[in-house]
């Protein structure tokens, strides 16, 4: 089979390397439109899950992802002069660079063709058997035919952007800071011996009221660094590089699509969907993308039905991750509910953010049937049946209240 992947970042190198090693025969090229090196987004985090799975898949590109990774198992909170620790799952965090480097070195060693500087489009692989859009959440292939694969993006309402620092983080570390304009907030994790991510995000009232929306990035990176200067300890942030147009500030994108595949044409990674960053999906749900779709590659000679058994499965496997993140986002949408909370209250909710009943509970009463919940077996089974029926009748709430707020909003003064 001629496969043609267009998009270098970590989901399509892994089918490639995972599609070479099901059959040395495929004619396998990977096209990215980046010069080789030249990636931005710092670190990127995973869980011990997804490293087994790697090992299972291709034990050689996954020893060398484990070793170049750091490991943390504690979350570290500062709310505002006030810290609070609490165990976790072990976390791993690897910079976004080193993982592309291994995961290419790989797929050239099984004999796949990396072709950078290369942008093509879907007319320019007419000899291809299979064409892979790996190339992110604004595909130039799924853009070309979004009527056909029903593209959606929903924005979000906070302001965000990625940031690095050679302050070493030796845990997950959030820092909540309440300034005259609202509260702001980072996540830090480690990715290497001497580097961090850092992403901060804030609502869009808070941005403007601080002036973030007007000046330029030397004078908003001093700003940051002074307002998490007790998390920094005096270490700077580091943005994108000015010719990369500086460090820009957005709201998360939620991608959906109708469907994943037309023709010979299928989506993958990014460009079929995309998860809220804040609950540190993104990369883990590209390489299963990969591994779902070299199964379903494998498993079918029919190239069709293997689309679609890939489309299922994944679609399938993705409700909770998606869940978690729409509530997650909403959490952080909602902050101050949870700030006047004593800090290791706070703290405990945060960890409990994805719950769909935490929204439509005071926060106060939610941490007690929480941690009642622990001992008592009834209350976790209500908790557990409560919280999708809460959130499942939102919309239709929603649809029964539009046509009042509609009537309200025309009606003349």
């Amino acid at each position: 089979m001629k496969v043609a992947i267009v998009g270098g970042g970590p989901a399509g190198l892994y089918l490639s390397i995972l599609l070479a090693r099901q059959d040395p025969t495929h004619d396998i090229t990977v096209h990215e439109r980046n010069a080789e090196g030249s990636t931005y987004g710092w670190g990127v985090t995973y869980w011990r899950a997804l490293l087994d799975r790697l090992h299972a898949q291709d034990p050689e590109s996954a020893r060398a992802v484990e070793q170049s990774s750091v490991r943390w198992s504690e979350g570290v909170a500062h709310v505002r002069d006030r810290l609070t620790r609490q165990p976790g799952d072990v976390g791993h965090g690897i910079g976004r660079h080193r993982l592309l480097e291994i995961l290419a070195g790989r797929a050239r060693e099984l004999g796949v063709r990396l072709e950078f500087g290369s942008e093509v489009r879907a007319d320019d692989l007419p000899g291809a058997d299979l064409v892979v859009a790996a190339d992110g959440v604004h595909s130039a292939l799924r853009t070309r035919h979004a009527g056909h694969f029903g593209s959606h993006l929903a924005e979000g309402r906070n302001r965000y952007v990625w940031l690095g620092t050679t302050r070493v983080f030796d845990s997950f570390t959030f820092a909540f800071v309440e300034t005259g304009h609202g509260w702001i907030w980072c996540y830090g994790y480690p990715y290497d011996a001497g580097h961090s991510t850092c992403v901060i995000e804030c609502a869009p009232e808070t941005f403007t009221g601080l002036g973030l929306d007007r000046q330029g990035e030397p004078d908003r990176l001093a700003l940051l660094e002074k307002l998490f200067a007790h998390v920094l300890d005096g270490h700077p942030l580091a943005g994108r590089p000015a010719g990369d147009g500086g460090s820009p500030w957005a709201t998360f994108r939620t991608l959906t699509n109708r469907t994943w595949h037309r023709g010979n044409l299928v989506l993958l990674g990014d460009a079929a969907h995309t998860t809220h960053y804040s609950i540190g999906a993104g990369t883990t749900l590209a390489l299963e993308d990969a591994i779902a779709l070299a199964d379903a590659l494998h498993g079918h000679v029919d190239l069709p039905q293997a689309l679609a058994a890939y489309e299922r499965t994944r679609r399938q496997a993705l409700l909770p991750a998606q869940s978690a993140a729409r509530h997650s986002a909403r959490w952080y949408e909602n902050l101050p509910r949870y700030l006047q909370l004593p800090p290791e209250q706070m703290f405990a909710l945060l960890g409990q953010r994805h719950s769909p009943l935490l929204p439509y509970v005071p926060p106060q009463l939610y941490y007690r049937l929480d941690r009642a919940a622990g001992r008592v077996e009834a209350l976790r089974r209500l908790k557990r049946w409560l919280g999708p029926r809460l959130a499942r009748g939102v919309p239709a709430r929603e649809a029964a209240a539009k046509p009042a707020r509609e009537a309200a909003a025309n009606r003349p003064d």
